[in-house]
């Protein structure tokens, strides 16, 4: 087997709480042990509600934040307590694209300058080669060359964000982190990033960890999927497997709510409505964290926490529930929401 390009193990990641007046006690538990790997060429999504923790994994990996354990591996180098110094050669391997692409290009640059500055930084080429391989990279995600020499505020928020995926892949890193790369762009524009992403993933070969709350996206570009919850990895398995036969009732009721494009199939749905909201990640619940809001909870999910554990013979199908069986017989939580509604 290949190795993978990014492994993660027992990641955590906390933050102390500031009460301003006096110093506290209190964690907030982000990221609580996740454990993943990425191999080469695979695109892994990461789903969940806001405040899961999916944007703290991905900045974790890339060392924008320290995490608290774990261990975090890229290309066979253990990254994880790596000085700075040591870290930043390293940075031409992993790149991000992040959720607002405004706020991510330094609106005091040229278009050209943001695209040609990893370029610059790693020493990789210079002058009028330079120059060459920007207007390659604006070619390559779809935007006239001349566009170089405007600023970000000049540019709309689809081209904005092709600009940070020129920039992200100008030293063509093996690893990609793509943090929720469209969910602050109109509808019409999010088809064609996403198809550009695709293009060039099959094009280049990169190794992409798909950060989203927008399930549709995921099926779309993502060979496998990894289901998070309160800072934990609930459920993990090949895409077509998790969308086809989800498991975990939280993935079943993220499933119930995607939109399918035949209005009779739609309006006839079982629509899964959780109740209460995610508990707070300061004072997480014991047991099994979703049993809050579980409708098919028992006795057993209030005490004992499940352990992400592989389902058999359903092809690399992970999942952390008490209640799914060692061949993948998961409980209707369908018929039980219905009684209660």
């Amino acid at each position: 087997m290949t190795a993978p390009v990014l492994q993660v193990d027992n990641l955590k990641k906390h933050f102390p709480v500031d009460s301003g007046l006096r110093s506290s006690k209190e964690i907030v538990h982000a990221v609580d042990g996740v454990s993943f790997s990425i191999a080469p060429g695979e695109v892994l999504g990461l789903v969940g509600e806001s405040g899961s923790g999916k944007s703290t994994v991905g900045k974790c990996i890339l060392r924008l934040l320290e995490p608290t354990a774990g261990t975090i591996t890229l290309q066979g180098t253990d990254i994880t307590r790596l000085p700075r110094r040591r870290v930043r050669p390293l940075r031409r391997k992993m790149h991000m694209v992040f959720q607002d692409p405004y706020s991510s290009l330094n609106p005091r640059m040229p278009i050209g300058r943001i695209v040609g500055e990893p370029l610059r930084m790693h020493n990789l080429v210079d002058g009028s080669q330079l120059e060459r391989r920007v207007s390659e990279l604006l070619e390559m995600v779809a935007l006239r060359p001349e566009l170089r020499h405007r600023y970000p505020h000049e540019l709309s928020g689809g081209q904005r964000q092709r600009v940070a995926i020129a920039r992200a892949l100008s030293v063509q890193p093996p690893l990609l982190i793509a943090d929720e790369p469209v969910s602050a762009l109109d509808v019409s524009v999010q088809a064609s990033i996403l198809n550009l992403l695709k293009d060039l993933q099959a094009e280049l070969g990169f190794s992409c960890l798909f950060v989203a709350h927008d399930l549709s996206t995921v099926e779309f570009l993502c060979d496998r999927v990894a289901v998070m919850y309160l800072g934990k990895i609930v459920e993990m398995a090949p895409r077509k497997e998790l969308f086809v036969h989800p498991k975990h009732p939280y993935t079943q009721a993220l499933l119930s709510a995607v939109p399918v494009p035949d209005a009779k199939a739609q309006r006839h749905r079982q629509r899964i409505v959780l109740t209460g909201d995610i508990p707070s990640p300061v004072a997480p619940p014991t047991g099994c964290s979703f049993h809050t809001r579980c409708p098919v909870v028992q006795e057993r999910n209030r005490i004992e926490e499940p352990q992400l554990r592989e389902i058999s013979g359903q092809g690399h199908h992970l999942v952390a529930c008490h209640l799914v069986g060692p061949n993948g017989e998961a409980p209707d939580i369908t018929r039980e929401t219905s009684h209660a509604q």
